[in-house]
């Protein structure tokens, strides 16, 4: 065992490590630093906790450990980046289930004792870490269903929902007040439980009513939700550092949200409420619709389309990363600057199916980090280029953002990639996007389509430059 003050200290030193890693995450070329930073700072955290709060039953605890430790390890190992949206989806419910067990767990803590205001304020923080906790939980195992393909991308949007929402959240609020007043007569139970199947079924109709377009920003959303259930099993447990940790993840959570939505042309509010970006519009209209006929296009012919070109952007899409394409584009784009040839990346604050998915691609395929560039640095520039390769994208890509009021992705800011002197499109099949919506632009007259797995065509390419 070792101190209160070395834990203390403990707490504190690996506290600056985690605000140092949120620093170096927010940039690819210090991203990997900040990694190690979160390590070590959960590290010291766990060895000052078990060694200084943890007083018995260790057995128990070490065999936790080990479980869960082996499973994170061999998660590490196996789950491919093209997985990675939905492993982060389920590991947020984790930490939802956590807040949820820990919450039961205090309240039926027979060594807890509190008296007058400390037990109402012991049992607010128990009921508010439970409901986060349950709503995480629930809507996290949906994303999870939703990313994996195992449910559906589009939003199911029930008549009234937002009333129904309402009413859930006044529900929460009632049965809160109930659970206060019979706690401190030494019952509560069941008005928690309520409560928790309330939050649970909240969880639910809010990712459930959000389209597949979107669902990026629920993963960021849902990152937020998860560190506020860390805090409030914080303020339950008299952690200092879990209360620290889950604001730090709640908090730069809910700004990247923000940041997001901004960029979708989204209300934040309307995030935190569920069902945004379908906006009463029709779910996937035109999906089927003949727009007029594609102009395929063949590997080399590609190739001395990008030989003879000045500029060039690249766009990839959830596409590029199925196919694990991302070092062949690395190479295509040595070459292609070796020649003199100007090559820039457009990233789409969505594109993939978390955020940062492509930065993170792109950077494992070592492709310099100054070429580069978000939507907005761009999308001016698509008239000055010359040949533009959309890697596996869709709804990023789709004009009916801007041409269709009704369309799902309605608003919703895109690359405009139809204005550069010639898009090529790469695509396995004329399938709609996450969004379920046709795309206008494999149908324009400067639109070439090359149809197999990205990374084959791509090989085909690089060979034949």
């Amino acid at each position: 065992m070792i101190g209160a003050g070395i834990v203390t200290m403990s707490y504190i030193a690996a506290t600056v490590l985690f605000i140092l890693a949120l620093g170096g995450l927010s940039n690819p070329e210090t991203a990997r630093r900040g990694n190690w930073y979160g390590i070590a700072g959960m590290t010291i955290a766990l060895l000052a906790t078990i060694l200084g709060v943890v007083t018995q039953q260790y057995v128990i605890l070490l065999v936790a450990l080990l479980i869960g430790g082996s499973i994170g390890l061999v998660l590490a190992r196996r789950v491919q980046m093209t997985q990675m949206p939905e492993l982060v989806a389920i590991l947020h419910s984790l930490v939802g289930l956590a807040a949820v067990m820990v919450g039961f767990a205090s309240f039926m803590d027979p060594d807890a004792h509190f008296e007058g205001i400390e037990h109402t304020i012991h049992d607010i923080e128990i009921y508010v870490g439970i409901l986060i906790g349950a709503v995480t939980f629930s809507g996290s195992v949906i994303a999870f269903g939703k990313l994996s393909g195992r449910i559906g991308g589009k939003p199911m949007t029930l008549p009234g929902r937002h009333l129904f929402n309402l009413g859930l959240l006044i529900g929460a609020i009632w049965f809160g007040r109930e659970f206060v007043l019979q706690s401190a007569a030494g019952g509560g139970l069941e008005p928690l439980m309520i409560m928790t199947a309330i939050a649970l079924l909240f969880g639910i109709h809010m990712v459930m009513a959000i389209g597949g377009a979107d669902m990026p920003v629920v993963v960021s959303m849902l990152n937020s939700y998860s560190g506020w259930a860390a805090a409030a099993t914080g303020f339950m447990l008299s952690n200092d550092l879990l209360i620290v940790t889950g604001a730090l993840v709640g908090s730069s959570g809910a700004i990247l949200s923000y940041i997001m939505c901004r960029a979708m042309n989204r209300k934040f509010l309307a995030v935190i409420a569920g069902g945004f970006g379908t906006g009463g519009g029709t779910v996937a209209s035109g999906g089927d619709a003949e727009q007029g006929e594609v102009v395929p296009i063949e590997a080399h012919e590609m190739a001395a389309l990008l030989a003879h070109a000045k500029e060039v952007m690249i766009v990839p899409g959830y596409g590029m990363a199925v196919a694990q394409a991302q070092h062949i584009v690395n190479e295509i784009t040595g070459a292609l600057r070796a020649k003199g040839i100007n090559v820039r990346f457009g990233i789409h604050p969505v594109a993939g199916r978390m955020p940062g998915h492509m930065n993170v691609l792109l950077a494992e395929a070592r492709v310099p980090y100054d070429i580069v560039f978000e939507m907005d640095e761009v999308n001016e520039d698509f008239p000055d280029v010359d040949v533009t390769i959309v890697i596996g994208a869709n709804d990023i890509v789709n004009p009916s953002a801007q041409e269709e009021p009704d369309s799902p992705i309605a608003g919703m800011p895109v690359l405009e990639v139809w204005k550069g002197k010639i898009t090529i499109v790469m695509k396995r099949s004329m399938a709609t996007g996450y969004a379920g919506v046709q795309n206008p632009l494999f149908f324009k007259e400067n639109t070439r389509m090359l149809f197999g797995d990205a990374k084959d065509s791509l090989d085909a390419v690089f060979k034949a430059l």
